[in-house]
């Protein structure tokens, strides 16, 4: 499962493909659609939640209040059924699947930040990131990025700094469960299920405030 974007993403994958997946886009409602998503998912591949072995979740990066959903949710079905849950970054799912879809590297991948910024990270291909995600702007990445496809919503939204964008926008569970999948038959670990934010989060607590406490 993946909420790190606008994209409310759900999978089951047996291993060796995806048996039933859902998402639907709604950057304001991925408590509500969570877990409705599971349901329909569970319910199309004919499959009991007790039989799932593992938990994988994008851990972003991502805004705060969204990517903190998928997390809770994941780390709670691995308590509840006692199984491990791994992490996955969540611009890894989408070089996957546009791997998967025929683009060759090198390239980018960027989402939308919010605040007129994206979050960003390069590509020999679609399973190789060369280096660690980041979040800037736009115009402050584009001469780094300039000649390669861009892939993502972040490429969509601003096509003056990257005008040669790609799909797919939004991630997919069923790219991620892939790529977990791959990468623990190949004996590889996965990243712990713990957000990556790359900045602090909108709401703060403000500085100097007064406290008021009965006498």
């Amino acid at each position: 499962m993946d909420t790190a974007t606008p994209a409310v993403t759900v999978a089951l994958h047996d291993g060796t493909s995806v048996i039933a997946s859902s998402g639907q886009v709604d950057a304001r409602r991925h408590g509500e659609l969570l877990l409705p998503a599971v349901d329909r998912v569970l319910a199309e591949a004919g499959t009991a939640l007790d039989a799932v072995t593992d938990v994988v979740v994008g851990v972003g990066p991502g805004p705060y209040t969204g990517l903190r959903v998928g997390l809770v949710t994941a780390a709670t079905f691995g308590s509840a059924l006692s199984v491990p849950v791994h992490g996955l970054c969540t611009l890894d799912g989408l070089a996957y699947a546009a791997g998967q879809e025929g683009l060759e590297g090198p390239f980018a991948v960027a989402t939308d930040a919010r605040r007129k910024e994206v979050y960003w990270a390069r590509y020999e291909d679609g399973r190789t990131r060369t280096g660690e995600p980041a979040v800037d702007r736009p115009a402050d990445i584009a001469a780094a990025l300039a000649g390669l496809p861009v892939v993502g919503a972040g490429a969509v939204l601003y096509p003056d700094a990257f005008p040669d964008a790609r799909g797919p926008e939004h991630v997919a569970a069923g790219a991620l469960a892939a790529l977990a999948a791959e990468r623990l038959a190949a004996g590889r670990e996965l990243l712990p299920p713990h957000p990556l934010y790359l900045r602090r989060p909108d709401a703060q607590v403000p500085k100097n405030y007064k406290v008021v406490t009965p006498q």
